[in-house]
């Protein structure tokens, strides 16, 4: 890993991981590589930051630089969930109610989206 910032488990057992240098990295629960999500889906990130994984199992990437919050799905093209609103992503947790929970670290509180 190149500067790991944010964990987040897997349904599976595996977990998932923000990397400083623009990644995010899925691993299985033997803790082998299983994907690079910017590999995986020819997806950009700016500065990815919080990870979380909904009850489907997609995971989520808030994106500081890009001041996003997209949607990974398992199959599928990757789906931007929050493209406005946010300064400074930061930290994120999904409910089992389907609310998604945003640190926004600029303006100092947490977000809550549906």
């Amino acid at each position: 890993l190149q500067g790991p910032r944010y964990v987040s488990p897997l349904p599976s057992g595996g977990f998932v991981v923000s990397e400083e240098c623009g990644d995010v990295k899925v691993f299985m629960s033997s803790h082998k590589l299983l994907c690079s999500l910017s590999s995986k889906y020819g997806h950009q990130f700016g500065n990815p930051a919080g990870v979380c994984v909904d009850t489907d199992g997609s995971i989520l990437v808030a994106d500081e630089q890009h001041r996003t919050v997209h949607l990974f799905p398992e199959h599928g093209a990757p789906i931007c969930l929050v493209s406005t609103g946010l300064r400074r992503p930061a930290g994120m947790a999904c409910s089992s109610s389907g609310h998604l929970f945003v640190a926004d670290a600029v303006e100092n509180c947490v977000k809550v989206f549906k």
